[in-house]
Parts: structure tokens; C-alpha cells; sequence
């Protein structure tokens, strides 16, 4: 954050750019959820710790490294494993070579929870975001939120 004295107000543009976005994907987030919870009985949140836990060859992944890759504290990617871990959508197993480390893994339930869930997350993301977006300002998207990504993510270290 910035110090000093002097507050930089935001201008109109920038105001309605912020309130824009804080709005938009508000309401994005919420009916994506609202479809997979729906459709398949899982949170947007749910859905994204699946997914990435299907992205790696042995469908598992250190919770701690889970909670960076979806942006959540440890007690929130805990809390939720807990969830899931309840619903037999993934288990906890202890780390080998570290006591401390546990990983979560996507247990064959929660893939094919996943495999039934994709076809409705992708065509809401479609509907919902991508098709409205030309190609160009589909990469100018990627690049402001790598950006800000990060931004964010060097200021934590």
C-alpha cells in the first residue's frame, strides 16, 4: 500500500472500471457456482480444487501448494478438503518424507464427479464470459490479471 498523506482518489473512468469489475465478477462467480451447484451438487471453489488436483499425473497435490494455486488460506483449503474429503471426493494422505506435509488426492468418485461436472462449468465460462469477449481482448483479460496476479502474489513473499 502506498503511504503518506495524500489519498489518490480514482477518477469517473477508474471508479466505473472498478466497480465495474468488482460487480461483473461478482455475478459471474455466483452463477457459475449456482450452475454446478445445480447441475452437480458442487461450489465454483469445490469444482476448481478438483480440477486442479486432476491436473497432475498422480491426482494429488500438498495442501499448501493447493491453497497458493487457488488463492485460499490453509484453514480455508482445510476446511473445504474436509468437505470434499466427507462427500469421498478426495482423501488427506501423510507426506512420506515430510511429517508435516499432507497431500490431498481426487479419489475416483471425485473424478468422475469431474468428468460429469466439466461439460457444465465450460459452457457456462462460454456463455457467460469467453463468447462475449473478442480474441483481442480475450488476451488483454489474460495479460491485466497475470499482471495483477503478479503483483499480488510478489507483495506476500
Amino acid at each position: 500500500m502506498t503511504g503518506g498523506d495524500e489519498t489518490r482518489w480514482l477518477s469517473r473512468q477508474e471508479m466505473a472500471a472498478w466497480r465495474t469489475y468488482i460487480v461483473g465478477s461478482a455475478l459471474l462467480e455466483h452463477r457459475l457456482s449456482h450452475e454446478l451447484q445445480a447441475e452437480h451438487g458442487i461450489s465454483l471453489a469445490d469444482y476448481e480444487i478438483l480440477v486442479r488436483l486432476s491436473e497432475h499425473p498422480d491426482r494429488q497435490l500438498r495442501m499448501s501448494r493447493l491453497a497458493e494455486d487457488v488463492a485460499h488460506s490453509k484453514s480455508r483449503i482445510s476446511h473445504q478438503i474436509r468437505r470434499l474429503e466427507a462427500k469421498g471426493l478426495v482423501q488427506r494422505s501423510e507426506c512420506s518424507e515430510d511429517a508435516r506435509g499432507v497431500f490431498a488426492l481426487l479419489t475416483e468418485e471425485g473424478e468422475h464427479l469431474l468428468e460429469r461436472a466439466a461439460p457444465t462449468h465450460v459452457a457456462g465460462v462460454r456463455e457467460h464470459m469467453v463468447d462475449l469477449l473478442a480474441p483481442e481482448e480475450r488476451g488483454m483479460l489474460a495479460d491485466v490479471f497475470r499482471r495483477i496476479t503478479g503483483h499480488l502474489r510478489s507483495e506476500e513473499d
